[in-house]
């Protein structure tokens, strides 16, 4: 796996914990090579809850740096109707196709 780490379209959570253990796998591994900046994209994000957003907020908490980029809308829409607006935006990110 490259230094991309691609959400599957329902990161809900129905699939929190296989999707909690492919992110921290895959950040670990990240880390190990030495990459010092990752990303996490959103472009494929369909359907997204508060479990889905718990998730990414965790990563902060790991000694990796990462940032969000190819924001779906769904996943924005998302962001906010949850209350996760300001943390979305002080991320640096991008919106899908953009």
């Amino acid at each position: 796996m490259g230094k991309r780490f691609e959400l599957t379209p329902e990161w809900n959570i129905y699939s929190a914990l296989e999707s909690r253990d492919a992110l921290l796998a895959w950040a670990s591994e990240q880390s190990a090579k030495g990459h010092d900046m990752l990303e996490v994209s959103a472009a494929k994000v369909s359907e997204i809850d508060g479990s889905g957003l718990q998730l990414l907020a965790a990563l902060a908490h790991q000694e990796i740096s990462w940032k969000l980029v190819d924001a779906s809308d769904a996943f924005l829409e998302a962001c906010k109707s949850l209350g996760f607006n300001d943390w979305v935006e002080s991320l640096d990110t991008t919106k899908a196709g953009a």
